[in-house]
C-alpha cells in the first residue's frame, strides 16, 4: 500500500513539474540562433530539412559575426511632423536577427509638444519605459475583470514606468519642448495593435452595425469615423 501511495505521489509531483514548465517559455538551447528569413542562406546548417526556431530560420554558428547582434542610428532624433506627433523607432528581431530567441526588444520614442503615443497593446510583451527628455503622462487600462481601472503617472527626465503585458497603454508629451523616452520589452518581436487604426481602419472595414452597437453612437459617427486616415507612427 505504501508502494501505490509513493507512485502517486511521485506521478502528482511530475504532473506538477510538466505544468510548470509547459507554462512558460522554454530557455534557448544554444548560445544563440541568428535569424535568416529562409533556408537557402543558412549556411548548410540544416541542410534540406532547415527548421524555424521562433519562426526564423537559424543562421550556421560558424557564420555568425559581430554585425547580426548590431544596430546603430538610435542616437538620432526622428521626424515628428505627422498627426500625431510622435515616432516609434522599433529595434526587434527584424533589425538585429541575433536578438532571435533572447526575449528582448527595444524602442525609442520621439514626441514634438503635445505628440501622442496612443493607446495600444503589445500582445506578447511587457514594457518598462524611462524618460531621456521632457515631461510625459502615461498610463494603462486594466483588463475587464479587474474592472478596467486606469493608472496614469507623469514622467520626467530619469522615470520609469511599467506597462504590463497586454494591456492597453499610452503616453503624451505635456511638456512644451520635444520628448525622448526608450522602452524595452519582454520579447524579440512584441507586436503592436493600435486601437484605433485597428477597430475603425481594418482592412476589410467591420461592419458599422458591429461597432455602432458596441460604442453605442449613431452610424454616422462609424462611418466618419472608418474614413479618416489612421496613422500608424510605427
Amino acid at each position: 500500500m505504501k508502494g501505490v501511495h509513493f507512485l502517486i505521489s511521485t506521478l502528482a509531483i511530475l504532473a506538477s513539474a510538466t505544468f510548470l514548465v509547459s507554462a512558460s517559455d522554454p530557455s534557448p538551447l544554444q548560445d544563440f540562433c541568428v535569424a535568416l528569413n529562409d533556408n537557402k542562406s543558412a549556411g548548410g546548417y540544416f541542410g534540406a530539412g532547415a527548421v524555424f526556431v521562433n519562426g526564423k530560420f537559424c543562421k550556421d554558428p560558424k557564420l555568425v559575426n559581430a554585425n547580426d547582434f548590431f544596430f546603430s542610428g538610435l542616437q538620432n532624433p526622428r521626424n515628428t511632423q505627422n498627426p500625431l506627433g510622435s515616432n516609434v523607432t522599433t529595434v526587434n528581431v527584424d533589425q538585429i536577427a541575433g536578438l532571435n530567441t533572447l526575449g528582448i526588444s527595444l524602442t525609442r520614442i520621439d514626441f514634438a509638444p503635445n505628440g501622442l503615443n496612443p493607446p495600444h497593446t503589445h500582445p506578447r510583451a511587457s514594457e518598462f519605459l524611462v524618460v531621456l527628455e521632457g515631461t510625459l503622462y502615461v498610463g494603462f487600462v486594466t483588463s475587464n475583470g479587474d474592472g478596467n481601472r486606469l493608472f496614469t503617472k507623469v514622467l520626467n527626465k530619469g522615470d520609469v514606468y511599467v506597462f504590463p503585458i497586454g494591456l492597453i497603454h499610452f503616453q503624451l508629451n505635456v511638456g512644451h519642448v520635444n520628448a525622448v523616452a526608450f522602452a524595452g520589452l519582454s520579447s524579440q518581436n512584441p507586436g503592436v495593435i493600435t486601437i484605433a487604426n485597428a477597430v475603425f481602419g481594418s482592412k476589410p472595414p467591420i461592419n458599422p452595425d458591429v461597432l455602432a452597437k458596441a460604442f453605442q453612437v449613431d452610424d454616422n459617427v462609424v462611418d466618419y469615423l472608418q474614413k479618416q486616415f489612421w496613422y500608424d507612427n510605427n
